[in-house]
């Protein structure tokens, strides 16, 4: 962080949404409440306007399809594409241009996410982008934006907090570093996970006053349902010195299931309508029914809701022309598609369909097969409260008694009232009592404003820090010496150099010694999983239990060595940083010298 920092930034780069927010370095600790920052952005082609959030899309223009100027704003006069709400308004009747989800690619460890791959099955003639550049033009957006606005206090001179999903493994998160520093960011930001940075917000935005509303024992269930990801968390309540500090103790895996499915699943459910009635609509018509649906969606969960919400779908075929399709969304609609499709009651020991898989399938994000949100937290929380206990379901005692709602999904109060009653279901089952929620935050801004919290407060001190510590175990691949035989790949282990549980700022070193391989072609191959909880440092693993990541292919320098193809002795040791990545090394056991095992974020 730098010494001469104005402001304490933290930046939320989400799925669907991006926001900023910050706090002057003045402010007391007791007033740091974090103010959001309007992102200006192209809102129509020669238009722009300041927006609390910046939407997660690049829309990629054809030759000549804009007037010249139509895309400027003040940083750039002229641009090859456009970014925000704009890009995502014009990519509803062009969606062949529009990049989205990059944020879920980045995470997809099947794929080189360095690729010019997005938008994802575009057809030749359409410029292409990698997941990393999409991800850095978001960002390169926000920092010109913020620039624009603060020329005497840029953002490369801040302290600045960017937000990653708590299930993001090492890789994904360098990548996140990457795009970071491709935007112009001068130096690397702190990583924070998202659940932490909205309990932040929500202990900013009480004033103080959060010590009245949880005690020691309590477990808060952070449910962060967004426009296309669902993530959850679990943090506990404990006592250091008189004091109440949180911590947090689970993370759910990282599931491509949101708003977007929900929109989706209605424009499905008003086209068999319109059907049943002889209309037919077209690939391009679905996609414009799509984006009615989600704005009539928000409507219908609003306070004052109507009964119905038109829908408007311009006409495509020959006896429409001049024309378009009329059509409705009723709240009764709505509650049927929406709550018992993904929020529907089921018991605590429920869990995620897997339905049969074929052979073949198209290649693409790693969606979720199962829409039932609630089934997917059923499994969450036996997961997370029965580790390592043999138990079906969660036992009484670890139970949530707290729900911190995030994401646009749950501004709605029907879905929030929806898991609240699944959750007492699930308690009264097991003799506990039904968990509380906790209010005064807002669902789409709390994770930048609790990042910029925390930036405050690893800067400042003296405000509340939420003890974490890696929620995967950590493991790199170690060749068996053993016989050859013919046919058959040496075998490998995987050892663990980085079990969970790993604090910030923390090393480890493992007691065994291995062979290091210098001067010649070499892979490392590295491994993690959220599910092994008990694995200690140096225990060795099947890597068929694991998750393999993307492997690190390299030739190791030997020059001070004197000569090629040595074999050194060495330790491993796994380190995780300040600012929220994990360092693995090997230690020359005779010289200390040190060769960086880096992650592989790079899939040639």
């Amino acid at each position: 962080m730098t010494a001469v920092a104005e402001y304490a930034i933290g930046i939320d780069l989400g799925t669907t949404h991006c926001a900023l927010s910050s706090i002057a370095a003045g402010q007391p600790s007791d007033d740091a409440v974090p103010e959001p920052f309007p992102v200006l952005q192209v809102i129509a082609a020669g238009e722009t306007s300041p927006q609390l959030l910046l939407p997660s899309f690049v829309y990629m223009p054809a030759e000549g399809e804009f007037p010249q100027g139509a895309l400027a704003l003040p940083w750039a006069e002229e641009q090859q594409q456009v970014v925000g709400s704009f890009a995502r308004s014009k990519g509803a009747t062009t969606p062949s241009r529009l990049v989205s989800s990059a944020k879920s690619w980045l995470s997809h460890s099947k794929l080189d996410r360095h690729a010019a791959i997005l938008p994802w099955g575009a057809p030749d003639g359409v410029a292409k982008i990698s997941p990393v550049q999409a991800s850095a033009d978001y960002l390169r957006h926000l920092r010109q934006a913020w620039d624009a606005a603060h020329p005497r206090a840029v953002l490369a001179r801040q302290d600045v907090v960017l937000t990653v999903p708590a299930s993001f493994d090492a890789v994904a998160r360098e990548l996140t570093l990457e795009a970071a520093s491709l935007a112009g960011f001068a130096h690397p930001p702190r990583l924070l996970e998202e659940p932490q940075a909205a309990m932040y917000d929500w202990v900013a935005q009480s004033r103080g006053a959060w010590r009245e509303q949880v005690e020691v024992g309590d477990r808060i269930l952070v449910v962060d349902i967004g426009g296309g990801t669902t993530d959850f968390s679990l943090i506990s309540v404990s006592q250091s010195d008189g004091s109440l500090e949180l911590e947090r103790i689970a993370v759910g895996n990282h599931i491509l299931l949101g708003g977007d499915n929900m929109d989706l699943a209605l424009a499905y459910t008003v086209r068999a309508g319109l059907e049943s009635q002889g209309k037919k609509l077209d690939d391009w018509q679905m996609v414009a029914l799509t984006h009615a649906c989600r704005a009539a969606k928000e409507r219908l969960l609003s306070e004052e809701a109507p009964a119905a919400c038109p829908l408007v779908i311009p006409g495509r075929s020959s006896r429409l022309i001049g024309g378009s399709i009329s059509a409705e969304l009723t709240a009764e609609q709505l509650g049927s598609v929406l709550l018992e499709g993904f929020f529907p009651r089921v018991p605590v020991d429920a869990r995620p369909a897997l339905p049969p898989r074929a052979g073949l399938t198209t290649i693409g994000l790693p969606y979720a097969s199962d829409a039932g949100i609630t089934r997917h937290l059923a499994a969450f929380l036996r997961r997370a409260t029965s580790a390592g206990q043999g138990q079906a379901e969660p036992p009484s005692e670890s139970f949530p008694t707290k729900v911190l709602f995030n994401g646009g999904v749950t501004r709605s109060a029907v879905v929030r009232d929806r898991l609240l009653e699944v959750l007492a279901s699930w308690a009264e089952a097991s003799g506990n009592e039904a968990p509380q929620a906790l209010g005064g935050t807002d669902a789409e801004l709390a994770v930048s404003r609790g990042a910029a919290y925390y930036a405050k407060a690893v800067r400042d001190g003296g405000l509340l820090r939420i003890r974490s510590a890696t929620v995967q175990s950590h493991y790199i691949g170690i060749q068996r010496a053993e016989l050859a035989v013919p046919g058959l790949p040496p075998r490998i282990d995987a050892v663990c150099v980085a079990p969970r549980g790993l604090e910030e700022g923390s090393e480890v070193t493992l007691e065994q010694t291995f062979g290091l391989v210098l001067g010649e072609p070499v892979s490392f191959r590295f491994f993690a999983s959220a599910t092994r909880t008990d694995d200690s440092l140096g225990a060795t693993v099947d890597p068929a239990e694991l998750t393999e990541l993307a492997p690190l292919e390299t030739t190791l320098d030997s020059d001070e060595l004197g000569s090629d193809d040595e074999i050194v002795e060495v330790r491993l040791q796994a380190r995780l940083s300040e600012i929220g990545t994990l360092e693995i090394a090997a230690v020359d056991v005779a010289s200390e010298r040190r060769w960086k095992l880096s992650f592989n974020v790079r899939v040639d």
